[in-house]
């Protein structure tokens, strides 16, 4: 959630007005790296305004629908507004925009045990919730999208981060995972996508990067940063509490337990590779903000060495 696109009071006026809204205030949001997204506070109330700057207006009914499907199926997370035309989103400033409604809470940087617990229930009821859903699409950030990645990092890699890289590629491609259960995954929930009120989850926010894939990835992406210590190191009580709320809702099946050691290595290996792009190929916003990546090479590291996986 950055801002790459700046929009202007009249222009926003304009577009509130197909929601009978109007227009208070609005300040952009500088957390996040791929959309750009405004709070809006109105007559009604606050919303947030998300614009899109790479998904086209036809690809937005996946997502769009999927959270409303997800609210009405007992999931925290934002409702998305229908215009007088019935439309989930439309076109603002050149891009691709929808309001969805602004959920209280707030995210935390430290988590304890009982919050990652209520995370991991709440991410396996989303699983559950999104087994009715009947949209689908494919993951853009799987195998084949950090293959043609890679060669591009390669030269702007030391030796031994290039040799990393090239490593832990060929170590995924040895390994089968489609007998394992799929479905709608979030695929970023990450502790600034979870709105928390106390112990209690609020709402999961920012579904643009879900898609169809190996559920017990998207468990690894979420373990991977709720559980991480500001050390780089997974803590074992944050992993298991997570791990134990997940399954008080989904148990996980004995070929998920088997592969969950190289899942939290693929969940790695995604965002070491997705935040080398941002650094080194950088989008250009008014408000940005660009992650380390050096995190998830280290977070890497450590599960290679791992030995125990708190299952």
């Amino acid at each position: 959630m950055s801002v790459f696109t700046v929009v202007t009071d009249a222009a926003l006026s304009d577009w509130l007005k197909q929601y009978n809204l109007q227009l208070v205030a609005f300040q952009g949001i500088a957390a996040g790296v791929t959309n750009t997204n405004y709070f809006v506070d109105t007559q009604h109330g606050r919303y947030v305004l998300t614009l899109f700057e790479t998904l086209r207006l036809d690809e937005l009914p996946f997502y769009l629908e999927l959270m409303s499907h997800l609210a009405r199926h007992g999931v925290a997370c934002p409702a998305p507004l229908l215009d007088q035309q019935d439309r989930l989103a439309s076109m603002l400033a050149g891009r691709p925009a929808c309001l969805v409604s602004c959920l209280t809470g707030r995210d935390i940087e430290t988590p304890n045990p009982a919050q990652c617990r209520a995370v991991g229930d709440m991410l396996a009821t989303l699983h559950r919730a999104a087994g009715t859903f009947k949209l689908s699409t494919v993951n853009p950030r799987g195998p084949a999208w950090w293959n043609q990645a890679a060669p591009t990092l390669y030269p702007l890699l030391t030796s031994a981060e290039a040799a990393s890289l090239r490593e832990e590629i060929a170590f995924q491609a040895s390994h089968r995972t489609s007998h394992l259960p799929r479905g709608v995954i979030h695929a970023d929930l990450f502790k600034d996508n979870v709105l928390m009120a106390g112990d209690a989850i609020a709402g999961f926010i920012d579904f643009y990067y879900a898609c169809n894939d190996v559920l017990l990835y998207d468990v690894a992406i979420a373990v991977n940063d709720w559980a991480r210590r500001p050390d780089g190191q997974i803590d074992p009580a944050l992993a298991r509490a997570f791990l134990a709320g997940y399954q008080a809702v989904r148990p996980l099946e004995a070929a998920e337990r088997e592969l969950w050691p190289v899942m939290l290595r693929a969940a790695a290996l995604r965002f070491w590779v997705s935040r080398l792009l941002d650094l080194h190929f950088p989008m250009e916003g008014a408000l940005t903000y660009t992650k380390d990546p050096g995190v998830f090479h280290t977070l890497l590291a450590a599960h290679r060495a791992r030995q125990d996986f708190w299952l």
